[in-house]
């Protein structure tokens, strides 16, 4: 609902850091009363207009390894600064004897709190020429177990990014059905392939035997491929070999536009009644293969074009008879799937492969079945990629999201490769874990809680694959000792964020961002700090997870459970007088986003496959604040004859007959004509010169919805629909049902419309949570 305004702003800054609590309770006994986790929502390489790069490499505390920054105490005559982390006294080095009072340099600069650094050498073992940096491979790998048409879409598309890579980008092509052939791109008087058998479970050792790549007398394994050699090519590290496979994507685009006309759908036999024999997992893990060759530290993405189920080898989610349906959530709940723990192991360690080689998996499904992005999410997670989910290669949700990833400018996403992150936190604070694209380096220290959330026992992060909206939510813990420092209490905390990636143009760089927070004193402190709509995504990113996670877990109960604890700490009321009950403005959006997780998507998992809500909870884990505010209660505005566009309550009130809606709920955009316009429009008014307004009018809606689907990845679907048209359904299921059939006669507005729904309306949830909450003890 306030969607809109929300937007205007930005919450985030340069820091690209949001709270749940802007200011922190004291110690874990308050934690635990406060209801809503302390976390913390940080994208760590997102860009803005005020970030300096530094051209030199940053200044380290020499007892915690923290980076010089504006909380710094700094005695400018002793050229002595303090780290406010361990309180260590260093020294400046001697090119900084220049700095003063006024001449300071940029990281003590108190409103940058976050600089990045241009590095030549940092964390480079092959110590490549800065000049010529490493360049990107792309591997695609592309499903033929289709029907002719949607492979034709699927190989246009192909087409159509290989003219847009960069010239520098080493690209190679795998293609596979019941084998996978790997093509030999660097072959040129014929198209030479390599076959795998599609049932075999390959190592890597195997596959780089195989394809002529193993390092004879080194060490078997990747290391030995690995650390050989080094020069500017991401491939010189590994003889001549690997050249083979991966091309220039200058030399390659003839060669693979000859080789993609050439192909066609997988030849194999498939008996009546049976589904296609696919083996994406063997592909995938010959992908990783290939790639295990290129030098280390080499920014590296296998794209995969998945058509179908995987049904063949390892990774295989169901069987080739078509009698047995593929696994629902129902199945899952009751352990009635057979393929389903096999394959996620498989999926865990081909990701645990990828990360050990920096490399990040992308998959783009499109198939009216599922196609295995429920098992394949922990390797897309943990290596950082991205995943798109259509019906069909031709969809424009497919075609636009796959060329969005090879545009540069001001479209680009901003893929970066090799990224790492580490956190310092001041004495008392703790790191519980981190929900979102990343993986455990499992590097112990004080900082790390005892518990564990998502991603922990760490305080350094690897990001093979991350972008300039990737954002992660680290969730923090509070040392139950209350006894301050011996030096008096502080009443600030500090936390570092130290990201180093290798950017788009291949430079190494170090984002370092420093927050400052206060311990607050008292709950009015508590309440004025209160991040509303950081605190209804985090709740909704752990309700995920524990759903993933926990035998049994019942989301609706802990988010009213949670919301109503919330209330009692936090309401003014009369104990037992329910319309006693007020809520401070700093919360009183809260419980309206909890009412709509709880219809969302990510808790209501009936009518959606596993496939599908694996997808969501990917974005949703990997999406800025903002962005996941919208899929959780999507923003409504309405269009009229005469008003401005306006935001609109996401209610179903605000249908009417002489009005147009555009709901954005973030996977789909929906503009909604009422019942009057559609006429108007259907006896085509709109094109009659006196009408000009209503042209305009009906334009309007489709203009804002173009910028909406301009700037998001991936694509949102654009449904376009009629009050009373069966598409209705797509704005009608978000919509607040105060108008249902058990109410349809006190609720109707002339030319509103009615929910057919057992749900419960906002109203009278609310009136529920404050008869809860002033009973609660």
């Amino acid at each position: 609902m306030a969607a809109p305004e929300l937007a205007q702003t930005d919450p985030e800054g340069i820091e690209g850091v949001r709270m749940t609590w802007l200011n922190w309770p004291r110690s874990k006994v308050e934690a635990s009363k406060c209801v809503i986790p302390i976390a913390a929502s940080v994208q760590p390489i997102r860009p803005h207009v005020d970030l300096q790069i530094l051209p030199y490499s940053p200044l380290r505390c020499k007892t915690c390894s923290s980076v010089l920054n504006p909380f710094c105490r700094v005695d400018f005559t002793a050229l002595i600064w303090i780290c406010p982390f361990c309180f260590q006294r260093n020294h400046f080095p001697h090119h900084y004897s220049s700095i003063s009072q006024t001449n300071l340099p940029a990281e003590l600069y108190p409103n940058f709190p976050s600089v990045e650094y241009s590095i030549t050498n940092y964390q480079n073992p092959q110590n490549f020429n800065p000049a010529v940096p490493p360049s990107p491979i792309y591997l695609f790998v592309l499903d033929t177990c289709m029907i002719e048409e949607e492979l034709e879409f699927a190989k246009s598309a192909l087409k159509r990014v290989i003219g847009l890579l960069p010239d520098n980008a080493m690209v190679g092509f795998i293609s596979y059905g019941m084998q996978v052939q790997v093509h030999e791109l660097g072959f040129q008087e014929m198209s030479k392939v390599y076959v795998f058998r599609g049932s075999k479970d390959l190592s890597k050792d195997q596959v780089l035997e195989q394809l002529g790549l193993a390092v004879p007398g080194g060490r078997r394994g990747g290391p030995a491929i690995q650390k050989s050699g080094g020069g500017p090519s991401p491939v010189a590290g590994a003889g001549p070999g690997i050249n083979r496979f991966l091309l220039p994507a200058s030399d390659c685009e003839y060669t693979l536009d000859s080789l993609l006309d050439e192909l066609t759908t997988d030849q194999w036999p498939v008996a009546p009644g049976n589904r296609s024999l696919r083996c994406t997992g063997v592909a995938l893990s010959v992908a990783a293969g290939l790639l295990g060759a290129s030098t280390a530290g080499t920014g590296a993405r296998i794209i995969a074009l998945v058509g179908g189920p995987c049904t063949e080898g390892p990774g295989s989610i169901v069987s080739k008879d078509l009698s047995d349906p593929v696994r629902s959530h129902k199945d899952l709940d009751k352990d009635a799937v057979p393929f389903f723990k096999k394959a996620v192991h498989f999926y865990d360690e081909l990701g645990k492969q990828l990360v050990s080689q920096g490399h990040v998996l992308d998959v783009f499904a499109s198939a009216l079945d599922q196609v295995g992005i429920a098992e394949m999410k922990v390797a897309i997670e943990k290596s950082g990629g991205l995943v798109v989910l259509a019906e069909s290669f031709g969809h424009s949700v497919f075609k636009d999201s796959f060329k969005r990833i090879f545009e540069d400018g001001e479209q680009s996403l901003g893929l970066s490769f090799n990224g790492m992150l580490e956190i310092n936190c001041s004495k008392d604070i703790k790191i519980q874990g981190i929900i979102g694209p990343c993986t455990s380096l499992e590097k112990k220290g004080p900082a790390v809680a005892n518990t564990v959330i998502g991603q922990g026992n760490t305080t350094s992060w690897k990001l093979c694959g991350l972008d300039k909206s990737t954002c992660l939510t680290v969730l923090f813990d509070v040392s139950s000792s209350e006894k301050s420092d011996p030096a008096g209490p502080n009443p600030q905390l500090f936390i570092q964020f130290l990201t180093s990636y290798q950017s788009t143009d291949g430079q190494m760089r170090l984002r370092v961002t420093t927050v400052t927070r206060r311990w607050a004193v008292g709950n009015e402190d508590l309440i004025q700090g209160f991040d509303q709509e950081a605190a209804a995504v985090v709740m909704a990113r752990l309700a995920s997870y524990k759903m993933e996670m926990e035998e049994g877990f019942d989301a609706t109960r802990w988010l009213d459970r949670n919301l109503i604890r919330l209330c009692s700490k936090f309401g003014d009321y009369r104990k037992d007088d329910p319309a006693s009950f007020t809520f401070n403005p700093c919360f009183s959006l809260f419980p309206q986003f909890m009412f709509n997780l709880r219809r969302s998507q990510f808790v209501q998992v009936f009518n959606n496959s596993p496939d599908e809500t694996a997808y969501f909870r990917i974005l949703l884990n990997r999406e800025s604040i903002s962005n996941a505010a919208v899929m959780i209660q999507p923003s409504l505005i309405s269009y009229a004859f005469n008003s401005l566009p306006a935001p609109a309550l996401l209610d179903v009130q605000s249908i009417a007959a002489d009005r147009i809606l555009l709901l954005d709920s973030y996977f789909s955009v929906v503009i909604f004509h009422g019942m009057t316009i559609a006429q108007w429009r259907n006896s085509g008014y709109q094109n009659q010169p006196e009408h000009k307004g209503f042209a305009l009018l009906l334009q309007a809606p489709y203009d804002d919805a173009q910028l909406i689907i301009r700037d998001r990845f991936p694509v949102p679907r654009l449904v376009v629909c009629d009050q009373h048209g069966s598409q209705a359904r797509f704005l009608l299921a978000k919509l607040n049902p105060s108008a249902t059939y058990s109410n349809a006669h006190e609720m109707m507005n002339t030319g509103s419309d009615v929910i057919f729904t057992d749900d419960v309306s906002l109203q009278v949830f609310v009136d529920h949570l404050q008869r809860l909450a002033v009973q609660a003890s």
